[in-house]
């Protein structure tokens, strides 16, 4: 019996000594910290249009995904009242130039030639009525009549200048007056065509040929054609730990299980007080081959 329980007990030593015990090794390293930001893909200079003037969209001259260039028109609003507006100051501007009034001004002018042919025939009449005074011929009341007689022309003459004069001004100032009610017209005209503001692509009709648009609500939305970049929202716990220049790892969901690579390019100094949050911007370094507006994002700032 004692030699059995002496056989058992050398059996389970052997085998507790067997057995290996699992160890692990430390590796000395940087701890890598990051901040959580979410956000949306936009394209770079993206803005929405808003029309300048209320109305109903009469045509829409471009499609979503058009490139269109700066000052080029895409939605014409009705303005039947402003094109006529127009019409009737282009004509009042026609008929107010100076060009178009010769004829008043050839009036005048004829009236000033034949009031300087009344004075000078009037001054060589008084001139010859002195020099008979002198000679003791004649009367004083034909002197003086001749005296009033000239001076009564050379009164003629003046007013008749004068005439001419405030006559040209009043038709210059009727001519560009006309020229600027006409320039006012055509600017008000214009205010029904709304244009892209620059060079890109169009990216999104809000508004359909027939529905009523106002300056308070946008008609599409616009962007720089190629041109891509992050708007990540960082919490205002967490972005005095963000700076410009740190690299962002981030996930698309259009490109799941992908990971693309950004960088910090700007920090929007103003808090959402709403949300609570900040705007960070950042340009991609590896970008995916096909982007779109308001794609969302989950990135982390490293």
């Amino acid at each position: 019996m004692k030699y059995l329980l002496f056989l058992f007990l050398i059996i389970a030593i052997s085998s507790s000594c067997s057995l290996k015990q699992e160890t692990t090794t430390p590796v000395a390293g940087n701890i890598s910290e990051s901040v959580y930001a979410s956000g949306v893909v936009k394209s770079k200079n993206q803005y929405q249009l808003f029309p300048k003037v209320s109305g109903v969209v009469q045509r829409v001259l471009v499609t979503e995904g058009d490139v269109v260039k700066a000052g080029q028109t895409l939605m014409e609003i009705e303005s039947e009242q402003a094109q006529l507006s127009a019409e009737n100051a282009r004509i009042a501007a026609e008929y107010s130039k100076v060009g178009a009034n010769t004829e008043k001004l050839s009036e005048v002018q004829a009236t000033i030639n034949l009031s300087r042919k009344a004075m000078q025939n009037d001054s060589v009449l008084l001139v010859r009525q002195r020099n008979l005074w002198k000679q003791n011929i004649g009367t004083r009341v034909e002197l003086e009549q001749r005296e009033l007689a000239y001076q009564n022309s050379k009164t003629n003459f003046k007013s008749a200048l004068l005439r001419y004069r405030d006559l040209k001004k009043q038709l210059e100032f009727s001519a560009k007056q006309s020229q600027t009610n006409l320039q006012i017209s055509r600017s008000r005209a214009e205010d029904f065509k709304v244009k892209s503001e620059t060079d890109g692509r169009v990216y999104s009709i809000l508004r359909e040929q027939g529905e009523m648009v106002t300056p308070q609500s946008p008609v599409a939305v616009m962007g720089d054609a190629n041109g891509f970049l992050l708007e990540l929202q960082v919490d205002e716990y967490d972005i005095s730990r963000v700076k410009p220049g740190q690299k962002v790892l981030l996930h698309l969901d259009s490109y799941k299980d992908q990971v693309f690579e950004a960088v910090v390019a700007k920090i929007n100094p103003a808090m959402n007080q709403r949300t609570r949050s900040f705007t960070v911007e950042a340009t991609f370094v590896s970008a995916p081959p096909t982007l779109y507006p308001n794609l969302t994002t989950e990135a982390n700032i490293v």
